[in-house]
């Protein structure tokens, strides 16, 4: 039985799906998790797009968010808008409210 590696960027392929996906990484993961995450969806949106919207080279772009990399904040945000996400900030709930 052959089998093939799994590509979350395969399964990117709506905006509800992107955000959901960013979402629950920024939730569950760590700076690594989210750096990996933009990547994929850049992938899934098309690295050359995403290039041109960002200003920046292939190349370093896949620099940029490959794994173990530790991109600039303004490279992550330039990418966020690039892919049409933005970030926002959501209080969290006190363990005493809950």
């Amino acid at each position: 039985m052959e089998t093939s590696k799994f590509e979350i960027s395969d399964y990117l392929d709506s905006n509800e799906m992107i955000a959901e996906y960013l979402n629950a990484v920024l939730e569950e993961g760590d700076d690594s998790d989210i750096i990996t995450a933009i990547g994929h969806v850049a992938k899934a949106m098309g690295m050359t797009k995403i290039a041109d919207d960002t200003g920046m080279s292939r190349t370093s772009l896949y620099k940029a968010l490959s794994e173990g990399a530790k991109p600039q904040f303004a490279t992550i945000m330039k990418v966020l808008k690039a892919v049409g996400g933005q970030m926002q900030v959501n209080p969290i709930p006190s363990k005493s409210a809950l």
